[in-house]
């Protein structure tokens, strides 16, 4: 009896693939770039792939995408575009950028068969794309017409020294006397090629100005790391995380008389250059019911200290949250490690015993790191625990490992250093969330 059901089983995985794969059409001819090619490189790649994008070109047009069709079809092929490191059987996001079989095989068939442009659209048609490729790019920032503040630093910062990291506090003055809530925050990479991240926090003491410039090896810095933040992460920039947005109905609270305090990662330069790094805020249009609150475990939360990775070893480091003290629904999840970094996974654990999954990124990528929101708002119950596990390689085996030769690597905000950081943006429950879609 038990062979048989195998057999079965077996039967129904065979038919389940095969339908699947029968269900793909094939286009052995008339696949064009204007029918069948333009509304998978709108949809997926123009967010990232245009003039004013992160991406190092853009793929706006027709010769912009068959100029690199081989390459593209590589990329495409091999699932390395477009970056999306989550991995979705564990947990489903809203700004999830998948390419279906279906669109691989329609981009392979296309490069395969000559690029063809295909029959030119009618001008209507024509701005119907356009608004496409439009709509697609100011998705991923705030319209001209909605910012309430656009703030930079106060002076643009000279890279002088060559060949090395730097890491710059800057303080941005805002004075604002009303409190405000946040509908969206946007970071605007000054240097794209420089700036590796960057941390904003808010100060609302008006001591902490002095910080501007400073370097993190100065030992000035300490007297102005001893100061409470009123939030000490508002938003977190890399590449791949140009904005957060919070749900209807909710706000990150802008306290009165904040200023912004940028903590900044630049990468080392071949030659001396500059950056203005800048914030865009957009304020609720709407009455805010609850206010969104960031949950951030760190390297303090690991449950199996000491955080040091070993030379030549590949650890796997423990943390857990405080008991969640009511029931929360969750917006957003984002992970961070560094060049050790090799998978990060997170869950919550309710006092019934049920595993909430969260995130799980099998295979880390220190270059492309993001806020994942989730379709709808995941509910954790009042005494639920969340965990993460996050594993590490410290050998050779690791080509991203930036020691040759292995060397024990701890705690830092340095790229050679490491970290184990989940920061998390919630909202207190209200009935009825875990069926509203974000």
């Amino acid at each position: 009896m038990l062979v048989f059901k195998k057999n079965i089983f077996r039967l129904i995985l065979c038919c389940c693939g095969l339908h699947f794969f029968m269900t793909i059409p094939v286009y052995s001819q008339g696949i064009t770039y204007n029918q069948h090619i333009a509304p998978i490189i709108q949809t997926h790649c123009v967010s990232c792939h245009n003039p004013n994008g992160v991406a190092p070109f853009s793929l706006m047009t027709f010769t912009d995408v068959s100029s690199r069709a081989k390459f593209i079809g590589f990329v495409t092929k091999t699932k390395y575009m477009p970056p999306f490191k989550a991995d979705n059987s564990f947990q489903h996001y809203k700004n999830e950028n998948i390419l279906s079989p279906e669109e691989i095989q329609i981009i392979q068939e296309w490069v395969n068969s000559g690029t063809n442009e295909g029959k030119r659209v009618s001008k209507k048609q024509q701005l119907t794309i356009l608004d496409s490729h439009v709509n697609k790019i100011q998705n991923t920032g705030i319209l001209p017409q909605q910012v309430n503040i656009s703030v930079g630093m106060s002076k643009s910062f000279q890279i002088t020294e060559v060949g090395k990291e730097e890491f710059r506090f800057f303080h941005i003055p805002l004075q604002n006397k009303d409190p405000h809530y946040i509908k969206s925050i946007q970071f605007i990479p000054g240097n794209k090629k420089l700036v590796h991240h960057s941390r904003v926090m808010i100060d609302t003491t008006g001591e902490i100005a002095g910080i501007d410039g400073l370097s993190e090896t100065d030992t000035n810095i300490y007297k102005y790391q001893t100061k409470p933040l009123a939030d000490p992460f508002l938003f977190g920039w890399v590449p791949g995380n140009d904005q957060i947005s919070f749900p209807e109905g909710t706000g990150k609270l802008l306290y009165p008389k904040s200023d912004f305090i940028l903590n900044m990662h630049y990468s080392p330069s071949p030659v001396e250059t500059s950056d203005s790094s800048s914030i865009r805020i957009q304020f609720t249009d709407k009455p805010v019911e609850r206010e969104v609150v960031t949950l951030a475990l760190t390297e303090s939360n690991i449950s199996n200290q000491p955080f040091i990775i070993k030379a030549n070893s590949t650890p796997t480091f423990y943390m857990r949250s405080p008991l969640i003290p009511e029931d929360i629904s969750l917006i957003s999840i984002m992970p961070h490690m560094h060049l050790l970094g090799k998978s990060f996974k997170a869950f919550a654990v309710t006092p019934a015993g049920d595993l909430i999954p969260l995130i799980s990124i099998p295979e880390w990528d220190f270059n492309w790191q993001m806020t994942y929101t989730f379709q709808r708002y995941t509910l954790v119950p009042k005494g639920s625990v969340i965990y993460a596990e996050a594993k590490y390689d410290n050998t050779t085996a690791n080509e991203r490992n930036p020691n040759r030769i292995p060397k024990d690597v701890g705690y830092g905000w340095g790229t050679k250093d490491e970290m184990m950081n989940l920061v998390i943006y919630y909202v207190k429950y209200k009935q009825g969330d875990e069926n509203t879609v974000l």
